[in-house]
This record gives structure tokens, C-alpha cells and sequence, in this order.
């Protein structure tokens, strides 16, 4: 059987697949086709007429309108410990300035742009903007401040920005909750046997990077968007964790704080149930 698997090309995605991507483990029969892309990209994709069979996505997206075609792997997912993503300016403001500053996020449906409104719902000026991007933007002085992800955290201070926020900190001080920020998702509409049969393999593609930690190396510098080995490796540390082994329980409750929460705030229409594959 072929199943179309797509993820984005941060490191601790290809680190968590390499071993799937470049058969390195038992994959119990199936094949994948295997797609990459930005998370917003991941986002946009899984709803559309085309969506893929199983993908990686932001928590928030999935939270809005995604969790009825698709179901939370227990393995793949990315969850932080007071670190999340990053709000840096090139000029340091008091947060009580916010809704009079120029804002880049990452996109409308990342958890990223979810936190934001959250913590400061009554700024408003904010632009979506490819990740990549949205550092140099700052450092030009076209925006005020931009919300980072990924590498984001580790690259800012070498080009001259300042943290304004870390979101992952507020998050966990706020709530004493790991925050989740995104996840690996199957369509509902496949056979339990088979969505089972790729948490599984996932699973063991994680064990066997963090087993053999230099394997996935190539293929992580292959899609890092000529990161160094150093800011590679410290993404990794952070975003691969046991959460990416399984979820677990504290995991689950996280997932579902944070969609319990975005309900009471009024970001869905309607609060996400039934979302975890069953153990």
C-alpha cells in the first residue's frame, strides 16, 4: 500500500523521518510517497481537495478546521518546555506598546500567530510572511517586530535582534503546561489497522535517529536551508523530545489544553474532540 506523507524541512522533521525517507527501517509493507514543504504550506494542504494521507501540521491549524477529516498520531509530534516561538525587534519596546506596532507572523493558522492573539488579542497590525523571511524584514526595518519559528530562536541575536517575548516561557508560566506546536495527523478515513501500522513506523523512525544520531545528518543539512551543524543540532534538541516518542498522557492533556483554551477564547466554533489515535 502507498501512502502519501508529507512534513516540513526544519530539522527535527527530517531528523524524525530520515529513517522512513532513506529506508532504514522495517516499514511493514507500506510506501510512501514523501512530500516537503513550510508548515504553512502543511497547513494550506490539509484542506485542500488533494490533502495528503498523512502530514505534519500546526497545532492551531488542526484545531480549527482539520481535526474532523484527520486523527493525532501518538508519535511525530513537537511540544516545548518553556520554549516556543519568539516575538524579536531590532528595536527593544515595552510589551504594552504592542498594538501599535508592525508585526510579521508566520501565518494566520500557526500556533505561532494562536499564541500571539492569546497574549496581546487587541494587536491587530500583523502581516503573514513565509518564516524565512521574516528576519531580514525586521533587520530592514520594514516591520516593527517578527514572530519567529524554527531555526528563528537560535539565529536572531547573531543579526543584531532582540527578544521581545518568548511565548514558550509565557505559555509555561502562565499555564505550567509544555506547549504544543505541532503534530503528525492521518486521515480518519483510513483503516484503523493502517493508521496504527504508520504510528508505528514513525515511532520506530524516531528511536532509530535518536539510536544513531549521526544517520539523519545528511539528510537534515540536505533540506536546512544552509543552517550550521551547531544551530541544526540545538533545534533538534529542543523540538525531538519524548513527546516525539509518544505523546503520553502528559502530552495529550497538553494538546487539549490548548484547544480547550483557543475555544474559551473564541478561536474555533467548536472545541476538537476525538482527536487522538486511540492506544
Amino acid at each position: 500500500m502507498k501512502l502519501t506523507l508529507a512534513y516540513s524541512t526544519c530539522p527535527n522533521d527530517t531528523f524524525i523521518f530520515d529513517a522512513i525517507a532513506n529506508h532504514k527501517i522495517d516499514t511493514e509493507g507500506l510506501e510512501f510517497e514523501i512530500s516537503l514543504a513550510d508548515i504553512d504550506v502543511l497547513n494550506q494542504n490539509a484542506v485542500s481537495e488533494n490533502k495528503p494521507d498523512i502530514t505534519k501540521i500546526s497545532s492551531n491549524a488542526y484545531g480549527i478546521n482539520i481535526w474532523k477529516d484527520y486523527v493525532i498520531l501518538n508519535s511525530g509530534s513537537a511540544l516545548g518546555r518553556n520554549n516556543g516561538p519568539m516575538l524579536v525587534a531590532k528595536n527593544v519596546f515595552d510589551i504594552s506598546e504592542m498594538d501599535s506596532k508592525k508585526i510579521l507572523i508566520p501565518g494566520i493558522n500557526t500556533t505561532a500567530n494562536l499564541l500571539f492573539t492569546t497574549f496581546f488579542p487587541t494587536a491587530k497590525n500583523k502581516t503573514p510572511m513565509l518564516f524565512s523571511k521574516i528576519e531580514n524584514e525586521v533587520i530592514c526595518g520594514n516591520y516593527d517586530a517578527g514572530l519567529l519559528i524554527h531555526e528563528g530562536r537560535f539565529t536572531y541575536k547573531s543579526k543584531g535582534l532582540e527578544k521581545i517575548v518568548d511565548f514558550g516561557e509565557m505559555w509555561e508560566k502562565n499555564f505550567g503546561m509544555p506547549i504544543p506546536l505541532g503534530s503528525i495527523i492521518a486521515k480518519r478515513s483510513l483503516p484503523k489497522e493502517v493508521i496504527e501500522k504508520v504510528d508505528r513506523i514513525i515511532r520506530r523512525s524516531v528511536e532509530y535517529s535518536f539510536a544513531n544520531p549521526d544517520s539523519p545528518m545528511p539528510y537534515i543539512r540536505e533540506n536546512a536551508r544552509e543552517m550550521d551543524d551547531n544551530v541544526m543540532k540545538s533545534h533538534i534538541k529542543l523540538y525531538v523530545n519524548d513527546f516525539s516518542v509518544d505523546l503520553g498522557e502528559i502530552g495529550r492533556s497538553a494538546i487539549e489544553f490548548l484547544y480547550q483554551k483557543a475555544f474559551e477564547n473564541k478561536f474555533y466554533e467548536e472545541l476538537p474532540k476525538e482527536i487522538f489515535l486511540s492506544k
